[in-house]
């Protein structure tokens, strides 16, 4: 079916302001879940579900390279970075990130962040307050420069700017507000400060661990067989470190989900791993992270009956498909039963986007950012404390999305200072 054709009306404004619903909308009277617009000054091609997905990271139909604007490199990935390049130089660069996708090595990361994190809860019980938004960044800044192999090893202060910085990035992409340009000075602080740790670790002046993140980079050739440069190099380091750090937006929607519904809490604590699954991959497919993602036409697509010419843009719906009423039934009811009713398949559920993560654009870090989810919302069951008044609201038009209070708790106990309960 020809779709009507409406390409003239550019939407970037609208899509600024209304945020994770502005593609939704778009879509929402749309049967086949495509539609035509204008977005940037490009004829652009809207696109949701899981045929979509497989239509939208297939390299023959859309290529990520030039597709990322200058201000979201600038701030969330980092110029010449592995999002940035498509065929032989991305599966090339890809090879630096496959040996995170291994078992061992998630559960290394887990082990090391789950470490940190009991420590802090013993430091949290004596502060009057905690944010577990702020604290939990800190604590996966700790945890993952050790796995890494990152030294932070200047005392608390300089990991708690590390984290503050990597926040910074995430938190000021999408906007062009003060968020925005404290992002493109985070990331402009700490790219420098990476890429000179790159060069005193080629030069000798400073150690990698062996078999570390950082000697890994340290020692990568791109698909030419040269070494990446030492800027490139910190780009990528920061690739793996500042993604690990975005868990704490699934940490702070954890405490909420559980605060919400303290039922929750006893099914967790009870240790059942496929509920503890099921719980977190709600918690991903429920709550605002991704709200699209975007690519460029490589030759002229008609995608059910909608046309985009080569060079135009094509945006799939992530926030969208994760909440659409076809694959999920009651989208916006939180419950983690679904993923125990029936199998999801990969391209259903795509809260940090689609396809295949060995060889195509598929975030590599997801399953790290599943393994310590799973990790933490047991912890974070398991934590006694009081939730205070605090406004919890969530806004669908701020990008990336985030629970407003950070979510605040106190009088918190280690679990050596609780009172037993009596039978």
């Amino acid at each position: 079916m020809e779709m009507p054709t409406s390409p003239l009306i550019d939407r970037s404004v609208p899509a600024l302001a209304q945020g994770y619903t502005w593609l939704p909308g778009l879509l929402r009277e749309r049967p086949d879940d495509v539609a035509r617009s204008r977005v940037m000054g490009k004829p652009t091609l809207l696109v949701r579900g899981p045929e979509a997905v497989r239509f939208f990271y297939d390299e023959d139909n859309v290529r990520r390279g030039g597709a990322l604007p200058g201000p979201v490199l600038s701030t969330l990935f980092g110029h010449d970075a592995v999002h940035t390049l498509d065929g032989a130089a991305h599966h090339a660069r890809k090879e630096l990130f496959l040996p995170l996708l291994h078992p061992d090595r998630i559960a290394g990361l887990v082990e090391h962040v789950t470490a940190v994190w009991d420590e802090a809860v013993r430091e949290w019980s004596g502060a009057e307050q905690v944010v577990l938004f702020d604290a939990a960044s800190v604590v996966l800044t700790r945890g993952v420069c050790r796995w890494a192999g990152v030294p932070l090893d200047e005392g608390a202060a300089v990991a708690e700017r590390l984290a503050r910085d990597l926040v910074s990035m995430i938190d000021g992409f999408a906007t062009a507000g003060p968020r925005h340009w404290r992002a493109r000075i985070a990331r402009s602080r700490q790219e420098q400060r990476f890429a000179r740790l790159v060069e005193d670790v080629r030069s000798g002046r400073a150690a990698a661990p062996e078999g570390s993140v950082l000697a890994a980079v340290c020692e990568h050739r791109d698909a030419g067989g040269e070494s990446l440069h030492p800027h490139t190099a910190a780009v990528e380091l920061l690739n793996v470190i500042r993604p690990t750090v975005a868990v704490c937006w699934f940490v702070a929607y954890t405490a909420h989900a559980l605060h919400l519904q303290p039922n929750q809490r006893e099914r967790l604590r009870g240790g059942d791993t496929a509920y503890t699954a099921a719980f977190v991959h709600e918690v991903r497919r429920f709550y605002p992270f991704a709200p699209f993602l975007g690519g460029l036409a490589v030759r002229d697509l008609s995608w059910r009956g909608a046309q985009v010419p080569a060079g135009g843009m094509v945006l799939l719906d992530v926030f969208g498909q994760n909440h659409d009423e076809k694959l999920w039934g009651d989208p916006y009811v939180f419950r983690p039963e679904r993923f125990l009713e029936h199998a999801v398949e990969p391209d259903e559920l795509i809260p940090q986007g689609g396809g295949e993560p060995r060889t195509g654009h598929r975030c590599p870090g997801e399953g790290l950012t599943i393994g310590l989810l799973e990790a933490l919302a047991f912890r974070l069951a398991d934590l006694d404390c009081t939730v205070p008044d605090q406004d919890l609201r969530i806004s669908l038009r701020r990008i990336p999305a985030r629970v407003r209070s950070g979510f605040a708790v106190r009088d918190v106990r280690v679990p050596s200072e609780r009172t037993p309960t009596l039978a």
